[in-house]
């Protein structure tokens, strides 16, 4: 018995103790790991407020809390995945989301290793981030945001890096083409998603969006 217990205790001793596990924030993290994956997820506007699974009229409940879950699952990275307040001003957080991903880029974290991800007025959000990152080449994957092939700006938006667009085909938001054509990024990929559930298909973590998004980060994030 006393020889079992003593190998026991060299597995123990064995097992690092430096190991740690990825893990989603609600803002950004306090402490940064540079040798990580972080991924910056943007809700749509119908979350902004205090209820985490809001309920539209016509497309149904917003399922936040399951979105994170569903997007964290097996992705190998952080997810920061912040609950915007009612009434976001466009300005003030677009600046924040460009100061956290120049925090985790100064303190050696891998631009090819940091992906914004946003859906809708969230996506817009993230596209425009995106725009005023293009020197540092994050990745940026923007969901149900563009109109006659692009987003709505004064000033033409540029992302630099990997991108990717999704749309759902009974939405009446589209392709992004133009937007790719004029930035010519790294790489650009567009998936084409057909639910029925216009807008509403990205309202709940359905696989049909959900798996080429996280295929295209784990591809994209190295």
């Amino acid at each position: 018995m006393k020889r079992n217990f003593w190998l026991a205790g060299l597995v123990v001793l064995a097992t690092p103790l430096t190991c740690r596990a990825v893990q989603i924030y609600d803002d950004f993290p306090a402490a940064i790991h540079s040798d990580e994956r972080y991924v910056i997820y943007s809700h749509g506007r119908i979350v902004e407020g205090d209820d985490e699974k809001p309920v539209s009229p016509e497309f149904g409940v917003y399922d936040f809390p399951a979105i994170k879950q569903a997007l964290f699952a097996a992705g190998g990275f952080n997810l920061i995945a912040y609950h915007r307040p009612k009434n976001t001003e466009m300005g003030p957080y677009v600046a924040m989301m460009e100061s956290w991903v120049r925090k985790l880029v100064q303190a050696g974290v891998k631009p090819s290793h940091i992906t914004l991800v946003g859906f809708s007025r969230g996506g817009n959000l993230t596209a425009h981030a995106s725009g005023r990152l293009k020197d540092v080449g994050v990745n940026t994957a923007i969901m149900a945001i563009c109109s006659k092939g692009d987003v709505t700006n004064e000033t033409p938006l540029v992302l630099g890096g990997h991108v990717l667009s999704i749309y759902e085909t009974t939405d009446v938001v589209g392709s992004c083409s133009k937007l790719a054509e004029r930035s010519k990024p790294v790489s650009f990929e567009e998936v084409a998603i057909t639910t029925g559930r216009k807008h509403g298909a990205f309202f709940q973590p359905l696989p049909e969006w959900l798996k080429p998004l996280k295929d295209w980060i784990a591809r994209t994030s190295r």
